[in-house]
């Protein structure tokens, strides 16, 4: 993959010291939050840390800016990058960093897929290279307390190497062994902390936890909506390619939508039936669009609730001009294994006991074909079981498709998730314009939803409202 220079980070606020507030504000552009109501704030699911940003959020309106008005940016999305930082912001700083290094492990806790860990280096290195000390945060699973199986350590060997320096690993995410080992960190080290869901009050967002994260360090840098990006893009941030691409595309703009479930993208769906010429759709959910319009889809996957909102999406789509397609054949299997007997059959004949795992070759060409006339193309969620090598056609192709189209000139955005463990499967990560790990916060971002957890960073440029 190419090298990736460090500027998609987004830089926060340096805590305040009890001795002058107004003095902690080194970063030149802050965004005040006024009286704006205190809301959870981070991305949904797995992105920003949602304590470190309520934190943050809340010293922001505590400064005392009773006597000037407070200031907007100029652009919401117009955020300070890590990449605005010299050495003379970062030297003997010790900065946090909240990264996405949720990756995933075998049973040996061997890394299987370090995307995401790759995604955080360029971030790291900049730091680092201007003398920072960088104490790295991030969450791993779901743990109900402390799970040894979640733990970060089996990170440390592939972060080390990457990084070219041994990262020291703490037992813990606060107290006293790690202010030692924040205190005892040289310029250019770094410390990764344990998985902060070792607390129960990382998720609840409770504020003392989040005030004993933030007084390790004296910045706060968001790099947990990771990025990897192609060369030329390089200098685009997250926000500017996802947000920009669905509110101002190069049409026609396609939208590929996959995954297990329609409740889980309904947001999504309606949102680019607001702003797409051409939706596709895949994945596991197809299956309640078969049923709602009547058709037997055996054992298939259904959310037998959401029957109504399938034919409500449909019915929007043909009031909108929107070309949505569905794959009109379908690979199905006699059990959910990967040794299954399987066979491609219409989306219209899938019969008692068998159960939709891929969408077949006619969907690919159909699906193919109407991408050849496109300029902008989101995808978001795998066209089928693609971890089952025998259900993996469907998402293959689609990730390969992709690559053709980006190597002609169309914008190609892979918006996290499956999406991006397919491409870097298949090996044509490289070639797209953008790849976002973000998940659960591209889900939101395409939704057009607000994030607070960026909001609550340094805007670049800002002006008196």
């Amino acid at each position: 993959m190419a090298s990736t220079p460090a500027s998609p980070a987004f830089c926060g606020i340096p805590k305040s010291s009890s001795t002058s507030t107004r003095a902690s504000l080194s970063a030149p552009t802050t965004r005040f939050f006024g009286n704006a109501p205190l809301r959870r704030l981070g991305f949904a699911a797995a992105a920003v840390d949602p304590l470190f940003g309520h934190h943050i959020a809340t010293k922001l309106r505590s400064f005392d800016n009773s006597s000037a008005k407070p200031v907007r940016g100029v652009a919401s999305m117009a955020k300070k990058s890590v990449g605005d930082l010299a050495s003379a912001d970062l030297k003997g700083k010790k900065v946090f960093v909240r990264a996405d290094l949720n990756v995933p492990l075998d049973e040996n806790q061997k890394i299987t897929d370090d995307t995401r860990i790759r995604a955080a280096v360029p971030t790291i290195k900049h730091l680092i290279s201007n003398g920072a000390k960088v104490i790295l945060s991030s969450h791993l699973g779901r743990p109900k307390g402390v799970t040894p199986k979640y733990s970060l350590g089996p990170l440390i060997p592939r972060l080390s190497e990457l990084l070219g320096i041994q990262v020291v690993k703490a037992d813990d995410c606060i107290g006293p062994e790690v202010e030692k080992l924040v205190a005892s960190l040289p310029e250019g080290g770094v410390l990764l902390l344990e998985n902060v869901r070792f607390y129960k009050e990382e998720e609840k967002n409770e504020p003392e936890f989040a005030k004993k994260l933030a007084s390790l360090a004296d910045l706060f840098v968001n790099d947990a909506f990771g990025t990897a990006h192609r060369a030329h893009a390089s200098t685009e941030g997250e926000l500017d390619y996802l947000v920009g691409a669905v509110s101002s595309p190069k049409r026609p703009f396609a939208a590929i939508v996959g995954g297990s479930k329609v409740s889980s993208k309904i947001g999504v769906i309606e949102s680019l039936l607001e702003k797409c010429d051409i939706l596709l759709l895949g994945g596991g959910m197809i299956f309640t669009f078969y049923k709602a319009q009547g058709l037997s889809v055996g054992s298939s996957l259904v959310e037998e609730d959401k029957l109504d909102l399938a034919t409500s999406l449909l019915e929007k789509a043909k009031a909108k001009g929107v070309n949505l397609l569905l794959p009109s054949d379908v690979v199905i299997a006699d059990k959910f294994a990967p040794d299954a007997e399987s066979k491609v059959v219409p989306a219209s004949s899938i019969p008692d006991g068998w159960m939709g795992l891929d969408i077949g070759p006619d969907s690919v060409k159909s699906f193919s074909e109407a991408l050849e006339t496109t300029k902008t193309v989101i995808w978001n969620g795998p066209m089928g079981v693609f971890e089952f090598e025998k259900f993996a056609f469907g998402t293959e192709a689609i990730a390969n498709k992709l690559a053709e189209l980006s190597g002609k000139g169309v914008t190609t955005i892979i918006g996290g998730g499956d999406s991006v463990a397919a491409v870097e499967k298949v090996g044509v990560a490289d070639v797209m314009s953008h790849i976002s790990t973000g998940g659960g916060a591209s889900l939101e971002l395409l939704e057009g939803k607000e994030l607070p957890g960026v909001l609550a960073l340094d805007e670049a440029v800002t002006v008196s409202a």
